[in-house]
């Protein structure tokens, strides 16, 4: 292997091995390609900017005399501006080093001398890959007014504006829509061209030898034949023979044509796509919560817990993969996902971080296997988050708590021992209705006593709340990990207990502006 061969290899080796260049290069494909990039909003802003900057130097520079600095500005500082960005989009497009080192190593194991020319034919054939792709050519155009002595150059500025599809995201929704449609555009532009092209000729024909007609050329003859098939009609050229007229009814007809079809294209273009951009729509909605209730499944247990948190004002999002549990939701005003719970893609494609976002997980499937998947699969991916999960089957309990369940509710058990309690007592069941009812003002709400309220109220009977007819039922105990029902008024507070309190929701907001009214003082 020659001395160049060797350098580039060891080059190659290099940049593999260092950190601080493949942070640099992490951190630049970011900020030009990635959407949940936090810096590359700001770019975007900064590119569109000078954009439009650039197209109104080049107006106001049509008729009226533009400031030298300006010029400057536009001719110099814009363009160096887009060609280190294209540059870098160049950069970043493939791995150079990544590319050399694979081949070496090939030719290594395969005991055969390094084919230099071979690789760096492959880095080269990347680096085209790239340089023929739209977006790159516009870019590229877009930087030919850099060589402003040649003024008819400075047209291109015009490309800038076709860069706004890069920075836009509605604009880059509406072009991946109607690229999906491609076979069909090149169709309708095939038989427009064609009809534009026999028409001219027709018209040319038709028309030229009458010297009272206003087409005498081709190229009037092929602008009629657009303005015409376009149905635009601007009347500054018109046939005025039988033949002439007789061939504007049939292209006028082919306009008809040409319009309704291209209508339907771009109508079933986004029809097909809708439900996409929706998804994706609520995917960025998702990602901009800061903390949120991740319920898996919805349906009569999932159904109840969410309106309960919902109206208790916390943020929930529902994931589904049932299409009647997708609509239900949907009409309960949820922000519903069709996703698979158990899926570790699901949660790839969501962008979100669950550790920070999420408070709690609900595994609310009425199926204890899929409830094990959904469990197993967010404990991969984060080992602090909260999980909940209900329980079908009493025998499937250890499996779902191996799988990473940090609670789990036999819902059958409650049903149990709700039964079991009131049967035969028909007003203790209309009390218990009607505190977890929907339709009643009643709450069983949490409130947690920190070190500052400890130094007021040292005591159970010191907080009053029989004032505002609220009944405690019990204090959890942090330190002791155990809870005390019913205690008496001289039970002391210790920080980081929990009552558990029952009454009206108005009262209990009473209530607790009344245990932070010295907290203000």
């Amino acid at each position: 292997m020659n001395l160049i061969a060797r350098f580039v290899v060891d080059s190659a080796y290099l940049r593999l091995a260092s950190e601080g260049y493949q942070r640099k290069k992490s951190f630049f494909n970011d900020l030009l390609n990635n959407d949940d990039c936090p810096y590359k909003r700001y770019f975007d802003y900064m590119m569109i900017a000078l954009i439009l900057m650039s197209v109104v130097i080049l107006i106001g520079e049509v008729k009226y005399p533009v400031n030298d600095v300006w010029l400057f500005f536009n001719n110099y500082i814009i363009s160096i501006v887009f060609l280190s960005e294209y540059l870098l989009r160049m950069w970043t497009y493939s791995d150079n080093s990544k590319i050399i080192v694979e081949q070496y190593e090939k030719d290594q194991m395969l005991q055969r001398r390094f084919r230099f020319e071979y690789a760096m034919k492959k880095v080269l054939l990347k680096k085209l890959e790239y340089a023929r792709s739209v977006t790159a050519i516009i870019d590229l155009l877009a930087i030919v007014p850099f060589f402003h002595q040649m003024r008819l150059l400075r047209i291109f500025i015009l490309f800038r504006v076709f860069k706004l599809f890069r920075y836009a995201n509605s604009l880059r929704t509406f072009g991946s829509v109607l690229a999906t449609k491609k076979f069909e555009f090149f169709t309708l532009m095939m038989f427009t061209s064609i009809v534009v092209f026999i028409s001219s000729v027709l018209i040319y024909v038709m028309e030229a030898n009458n010297p009272d007609s206003p087409i005498n050329t081709l190229y009037d003859a092929f602008y009629w034949a657009v303005v015409t098939i376009s149905t635009v009609g601007f009347g500054d050229i018109t046939p005025i023979t039988d033949a002439g007229r007789f061939v504007a009814m049939i292209i006028i007809v082919a306009g008809v044509a040409v319009l309704a079809f291209t209508t339907s294209i771009i109508v079933s273009a986004f029809t097909e796509k809708l439900d996409e951009i929706k998804e994706r729509k609520t995917v960025d909605d998702v990602s901009k919560l800061k903390r949120f209730y991740l319920i898996c499944g919805f349906e009569d247990v999932a159904q109840q817990v969410a309106s309960r948190l919902r109206r208790d004002g916390y943020d929930i999002i529902v994931m589904d993969q049932d299409p009647e549990h997708i609509k239900r939701a949907k009409e309960h005003g949820h922000i519903v996902l069709p996703y698979d719970p158990g899926a570790l893609d699901s949660y790839k494609r969501l962008r979100i971080d669950l550790g920070k976002q999420v408070k709690a997980v609900l595994c609310l499937l009425e199926d204890d296997v899929l409830n094990v998947y959904t469990a197993l699969t967010i404990r991969s991916m984060n080992k602090e988050v909260r999980i909940l999960s209900t329980l079908v089957h009493e025998d499937n309990r250890k499996k779902i708590l191996m799988a990473g369940a940090d609670e789990v509710v036999y819902t059958q058990e409650l049903v149990g021992m709700i039964a079991k309690e009131f049967s035969g007592k028909p007003v203790a069941m209309e009390a218990f209705h009607a505190l977890r009812s929907e339709q009643t003002g009643v709450k069983l709400e949490e409130i947690a006593i920190d070190e500052w309220m400890v130094e007021n109220y040292t005591q159970v009977e010191e907080l009053q709340h029989e004032k505002y007819h609220l009944i405690l039922l019990g204090i959890h105990k942090k330190e002791k990990d155990w809870f005390l029902f019913n205690p008496i008024g001289t039970t002391f507070l210790e920080a980081g207990d929990i009552l558990l309190m029952i009454g009206e929701s108005v009262f209990i907001n009473e209530f607790r502006i009344h245990i932070h009214q010295k907290r203000k003082k």
